[in-house]
């Protein structure tokens, strides 16, 4: 069976692209939650199986094959799936999708900086930095594009949920948790990941836990 290492549910953005992906693929697989920066997860990440991701999460094991990095569990898990879950089937929409995904991935650094991700907050309003006001500017154009282009009539970026949607979620997380304001078509977006019903078990499961990292805890 396929088991997924990840960090607290409440704050671990990564480890929740993981999991999603996980979920999405349908496969069976086992979880270990490990608490970020806590006594047992300096000893945790020091062990054999973590030691593929230097210590960092997620990492998937399907037996002796580690797989770490959020984008390529995605991958590795839509290959062991079928390759229909994931990914549009048409070549330009599938195109857009990977992009959106990387940039995801690689981007937004701003807005990954200055506002952590806590499932379990909701801070009021304050005003916007300049450069992570620059960052969702950008990925509510990139939601837009992606919507008009290639959604149809589904309330996910290309119809169905799937790769890009599980990239963007955690960031979705932080725009409710830090009250961001975003444009009404990608509020209707963000609206729908949140009510996604793998987004809520992520969540309740959040709420559920009882580590606390102080410093994620309190507004900027």
């Amino acid at each position: 069976m396929l088991k997924l290492l990840i960090g607290n549910k409440a704050y671990s953005s990564w480890s929740l692209r993981g999991w999603l992906a996980c979920r999405q693929s349908g496969l069976a697989f086992s979880e270990e939650v490990v608490s970020l920066y806590s006594d047992s997860w300096t000893k945790r990440r020091t062990m054999p199986d973590f030691a593929p991701s230097g210590g960092k999460v997620p990492i998937l094991w399907d037996g002796d094959t580690a797989v770490w990095d959020s984008l390529a569990i995605i991958d590795y898990l839509d290959a062991r799936s079928g390759g229909s879950k994931f990914w549009p089937a048409d070549a330009a929409a599938c195109g857009f999708a990977r992009s959106l995904a990387a940039e995801m991935h690689a981007g937004f650094t701003a807005l990954r900086r200055l506002h952590p991700m806590n499932v379990r907050k909701t801070f009021a309003a304050q005003p916007v930095d300049d450069a992570v006001q620059s960052d969702v500017d950008r990925m509510t154009w990139l939601w837009a594009q992606a919507k008009a282009r290639y959604g149809g009539d589904g309330p996910f970026l290309f119809g169905a949920f799937g790769a890009a949607d599980i990239m963007f979620a955690p960031a979705i997380t932080r725009f409710s948790t830090w009250s961001i304001p975003m444009p009404d078509a990608a509020r209707s977006y963000a609206d729908s990941i949140t009510a996604h019903p793998l987004v809520l078990e992520w969540i309740s499961a959040a709420q559920a836990e009882t580590w606390m990292i102080d410093r994620f805890e309190h507004p900027q």
